[in-house]
């Protein structure tokens, strides 16, 4: 059953791109330029599609994003945040109002939305099951929706001076010091490096784009309120990545996830793109140049054919084999 499912919603979401929740995350990844690493500014990725969502949208102008079947309609936070700061950034490089009331209605949106588990740690829920590895049931919470929400409430906060925004981020904050086992979203592996996991299943899959996304928003709220604690943290999880980013080349393409099967779980084009921008990113921010290097060599892999090809073949390989 969670096979049929699983074709079910890729027949759905493919064959019908435009009404599904694969429009709005399936931009083309960029640099966005006008960012700065000393100060709040505009995000580190223009996100101009998602500031421009379509829709569907609820009575009050927050999106939803179609998932079809039996999910249907859902709010996630995720795509909440980056649609935040989306218009985050057509405010700042444009001067558009209309872009600043959108950027802190999403905000408003997290704070309001903001709960704690039954661990006691305040995080975003998702209210809809989703079929991963296996079956994360209703409610659930993610890391990369930490991360990513935390870059927008600290704008929100620099924006508006409006205490909500920083007590909501500074709850946020504290999820990073919780572990999985205890509702939050660290995961300490054996060698001592902690992770930040996207999805908090066991084993952990340590999915790299939403590392690398949770790491920015920690580095945010550092920018946003000068707390060391948030400057070494950040620094932690710098070091883990440092450390374990050669586990995700395979010497033609880079690894989506840290799957634990015997086939390993390639990045589809979408996501080795998207790697290669947060990797140049993330070495704006250290200036540590392994993350450069890294993005120039999977920038090579992407443009040779082959390797494009053999991915391709890989990646459809696992899919049937696994999930």
């Amino acid at each position: 059953m969670r096979r049929l499912n699983y074709y079910r919603r890729i027949f759905s979401a493919y064959l019908r791109p435009k009404t599904s929740q694969l429009e709005f995350w399936h931009e083309t990844p960029d640099v966005n330029e006008e960012a700065v690493m000393d100060r709040l500014g505009p995000y580190y990725m223009s996100f101009t599609s998602k500031a421009n969502y379509s829709g569907p949208y609820d009575s009050d102008g927050i999106p939803l994003l179609d998932y079809k079947g039996v999910i249907g309609l859902q709010y996630n936070p995720i795509a909440i945040a980056q649609y935040g700061l989306g218009n985050y950034n057509v405010f700042v490089e444009h001067g558009k109002l209309a872009s600043r009331d959108k950027f802190l209605l999403a905000a408003e949106w997290l704070v309001d939305n903001l709960v704690e588990n039954e661990h006691t740690v305040w995080v975003w829920q998702h209210y809809f099951d989703w079929d991963y590895r296996t079956n994360l049931e209703a409610p659930w919470h993610s890391g990369l929706a930490q991360g990513q929400g935390l870059s927008l409430l600290v704008r929100a906060y620099s924006e508006t001076q409006d205490e909500k925004y920083i007590i909501a981020a500074s709850k946020v904050f504290s999820s990073f010091y919780v572990s999985t086992d205890c509702g939050g979203v660290v995961h300490v592996d054996a060698e001592g490096y902690k992770w930040i996991e996207e999805y908090i299943v066991s084993p952990p899959t340590h999915i790299l784009n939403g590392f690398i996304w949770s790491v920015w928003g920690l580095y945010d709220y550092f920018v946003a309120t000068r707390d060391r604690k948030a400057e070494k943290l950040f620094g932690i999880f710098v070091n883990t990545l440092s450390h374990n980013l050669k586990d995700y080349d395979v010497g033609y393409w880079s690894l989506y996830e840290q799957s634990g099967t015997k086939l390993s779980m390639l990045a589809s084009p979408f996501y080795h793109s998207l790697h290669i921008v947060q990797l140049r990113i993330l070495h704006n921010m250290t200036n540590l140049m392994i993350f450069e290097e890294y993005a120039s060599r999977w920038e090579l892999y992407k443009r040779s054919v082959l390797r494009r090809y053999l991915a391709f073949i890989y990646k459809a390989l696992f899919k049937l084999l696994y999930y």
